[in-house]
C-alpha cells in the first residue's frame, strides 16, 4: 500500500509539538487534552488533530492524549529513535558553534567530523572532533557511515561541496550557505537554513509594529 502523502506545513508543526510534550513531560503532567495543548502552542485544537491522525491519531475521546506516549511516538515519526551521523563543512564560527551543541546528539544527531581547508586549523579539536582537511573527505565517507552534511561555508564553494558530497552517498544535507543549491541528483533532501532571512522578517515586523504604534493602533 502506497505511503500517505504528509505535506511539509504538517511536518514542520511536528517537531513543536515534540518540543511542548517534552516540556509538558518535564513538568510531571501525564495526559493533556488538544484543548489545552492548543492554547500552549497557539495552533486550534482542530489543527492538531488533524496533523496527529496524518500519522494516526493517538488520542482518546473523553481522556485526550497520553504525553509520554505521543512524545515517545512523534520522536519515531521524526526518526529520533535512530542514531544519524552528520558530517560539517566549514570549521569557521557557525561550523564550530554547531559541533559545539550538545543538545544535538540527545535527539540522536552525533557530528563525527569536521573539515576545512584552512591549514592553520588542520588537528584542531572542537569538543574532542578533529578538524581535518578536505582531502581527507573521500577516506573518511568509505571509513564512516555519514547521514547528514551541514555547508557552513562560503556560498561560492556550496555547489561544488554538496555535488561531491552526493557522488559519496551522502543523501541528506543541511545547508546553511546561503544559496539554493545545484545538485546533480535530485533525490538528496535538502533542508535550507537562512539565518539571514530570518533576521529580515524581524526586521519587517519590528517596522510594522513602529508604524502601527505611530498611528495608534
Amino acid at each position: 500500500m502506497q505511503e500517505k502523502e504528509i505535506s511539509q506545513a504538517v511536518i514542520r508543526r511536528m517537531p513543536r509539538y515534540y518540543r511542548y510534550l517534552g516540556e509538558l513531560l518535564d513538568a510531571g503532567v501525564e495526559r493533556i487534552s488538544s484543548n489545552d495543548l492548543s492554547k500552549r502552542m497557539n495552533v486550534t485544537a482542530s489543527q492538531i488533530r488533524q496533523d496527529l491522525n496524518n500519522f494516526g491519531g493517538f488520542g482518546q475521546q473523553g481522556y485526550g492524549y497520553n504525553v509520554k506516549y505521543l512524545y515517545e511516538e512523534i520522536g519515531k515519526i521524526l526518526g529520533l529513535n535512530e542514531r544519524h551521523n552528520i558530517i560539517v563543512m566549514g570549521a569557521g564560527n557557525l561550523g564550530q558553534a554547531l559541533t559545539n551543541y550538545v543538545k544535538f546528539e540527545k535527539l540522536g544527531f552525533v557530528i563525527i567530523g569536521l573539515f576545512d581547508v584552512n591549514p592553520a586549523l588542520d588537528g584542531v579539536t572542537v569538543r574532542g572532533i578533529k578538524i581535518r582537511m578536505l582531502d581527507e573527505l573521500e577516506s573518511f565517507c568509505e571509513e564512516n557511515q555519514v547521514d547528514i552534511a551541514a555547508l557552513t561555508m562560503p556560498k561560492e564553494k556550496a555547489d561544488a561541496i554538496a555535488n561531491r558530497l552526493v557522488g559519496l552517498g551522502i543523501r541528506a544535507i543541511w545547508n546553511f550557505a546561503h544559496v539554493d543549491l545545484e545538485l546533480i541528483d535530485k533525490n538528496v533532501v535538502v533542508e535550507n537554513v537562512h539565518l539571514s532571512d530570518s533576521l529580515m522578517q524581524l526586521s519587517y515586523n519590528i517596522v510594522r509594529n513602529k508604524k502601527a504604534e505611530e498611528n495608534g493602533n
